[in-house]
C-alpha cells in the first residue's frame, strides 16, 4: 500500500461515555485516525482499552442509552456518520461498510438459513432480484472457502462449524463490495489451526478485493503477520502509532513495550512462565487530566500524573501518519 494513498475513512476527536447511575464512564477520549484505501490497519490493547466501542461507536451501533457520542467526527467519502440521519446509517451498515462480529453464534439468527442472511443485504443494498441474490450468496460461501456452497445455503447455523460461520459472517460482510471492513476480534474463540486459516482467507480475499481493513485484536502475534500499521489503544486513548514493522523494532510507548513482552518466545524454556502486565485497565470516571497508563507504569515520575501526554512524532513524520506515540518519558522534549 503506497503511503500517499487516499484516505476512505478519517475519525477525528471521537469520545463516546456511557451514562450509568454512579456517574459516566469516558470509555473513547479524543481518538483521531486515518484508514487508507486498501490499508489493513490492526488496533491492539487488551480488554477495557476502548478497541471495540471506538469501532462501535463509528456506526451507531452500541446502544443508545446508556452510550453516548459527545464529539468527534468520523468521515466516509463526504459523509459524516455521526451526523448522518438512520436510513443515511442503514445504507452505510452492510453496505459501504461491513462489520465482523466477535461471535458468529450469537451474531447469526439461528432460525433463518445461512442463505437468508446473505439474500436479505444482497436485496436490500443491491437491488437484486431473489434469484439473482442466491446466486450471488452461493457464490461468496464458494469465494470464502465453504464446500458445496449451493446446498450450504439451505443449512442453519447450528449446523457449521465455529471456523465455517466465521466464515459465514465474513461473507456476510463481504457481500455489497463494502468500501471498509470492520472486524472485531474475529478469530478469538477458534482454535490455532482455524484461526491460520481465517487470516489466509482474509490475506487472499483482500489482496483480490482491494479492500481497506480494521482490524479488532488483543494478540500482537495475529497483527504481526497481517497489519500494515498498528494502532494501540489504552484507557480509550490511541498511545502509540506506528507502520508494523516498526512498531515491533522500536516501541515508544511502555504499554506497547509490555505488550510485547508478554508474546512467547522462541526458544524459551519448556515450562516458563509467560509475563503478564501487573493491573488493570482504568475505569475513568473524568476526561484524563493525567497519563492513564501511570499506575502501571515503571518510568511514572511527577508530569505523568498532572498532565495527559498528547501524542507525538517519533520519525519526524506528522502525527498520524508514521510513528508517534503519546508518553512523556519516550517524548523526545525534555522532561518537565
Amino acid at each position: 500500500m503506497p503511503d500517499g494513498a487516499t484516505s476512505v475513512l478519517d475519525v477525528r476527536g471521537l469520545e463516546t461515555v456511557f451514562r450509568t447511575r454512579s456517574g459516566d464512564v469516558h470509555a473513547v477520549n479524543s481518538v483521531s485516525f486515518r484508514l487508507r484505501a486498501g490499508e489493513l490497519l490492526g488496533v491492539v490493547g487488551e480488554s477495557g482499552s476502548g478497541k471495540s466501542v471506538t469501532m462501535l461507536s463509528l456506526l451507531g451501533l452500541l446502544p443508545m442509552p446508556p452510550a453516548e457520542v459527545r464529539a468527534g467526527a468520523v468521515m466516509l467519502g463526504g459523509t459524516d456518520l455521526l451526523r448522518a440521519d438512520a436510513g443515511t446509517l442503514r445504507e452505510v451498515r452492510g453496505g459501504r461498510v461491513g462489520f465482523v462480529f466477535q461471535d458468529p453464534m450469537t451474531s447469526l439468527n439461528p432460525v433463518f438459513t445461512v442463505g437468508e442472511q446473505i439474500i436479505e443485504p444482497l436485496r436490500r443494498h443491491k437491488g437484486l432480484t431473489r434469484a439473482e441474490a442466491r446466486a450471488r450468496a452461493a457464490e461468496l460461501l464458494d469465494m470464502v472457502g465453504i464446500p458445496d456452497a449451493g446446498k450450504r445455503l439451505s443449512s442453519y447455523p447450528h449446523q457449521f462449524s465455529g471456523g465455517m460461520r466465521q466464515r459465514v459472517m465474513i461473507a456476510i460482510a463481504l457481500s455489497c463490495d463494502p468500501e471498509v471492513l470492520i472486524a472485531d476480534e474475529p478469530t478469538t474463540a477458534l482454535d490455532v489451526t482455524i484461526q491460520a486459516q481465517i487470516l489466509d482467507l482474509v490475506r487472499d480475499l483482500r489482496a483480490k478485493l482491494g479492500m481497506a481493513i480494521v482490524w479488532i485484536t488483543h494478540d500482537l502475534g495475529v497483527i504481526a503477520g497481517i497489519a500494515d500499521r498498528v494502532l494501540v489503544m489504552y484507557g480509550g486513548q490511541i498511545v502509540e502509532q506506528a507502520p508494523v514493522d516498526r512498531l515491533f523494532a522500536d516501541p515508544r510507548h511502555p504499554y506497547t513495550q509490555a505488550l510485547l513482552r508478554t508474546l512467547p518466545r522462541h526458544g524459551a524454556a519448556r515450562g516458563a512462565r509467560l509475563r503478564t502486565i501487573e493491573g488493570q485497565p482504568p475505569i475513568l470516571r473524568e476526561v484524563p487530566g493525567f497519563c492513564t497508563f501511570r499506575d502501571r507504569c515503571p518510568h511514572r515520575f511527577d508530569r505523568c500524573d498532572r498532565e495527559n501526554p498528547a501524542r507525538v512524532a517519533v520519525d519526524g513524520l506528522p502525527v498520524g501518519t508514521g510513528h508517534d506515540a503519546a508518553c512523556h518519558w519516550s517524548a523526545p522534549a525534555p522532561h518537565a
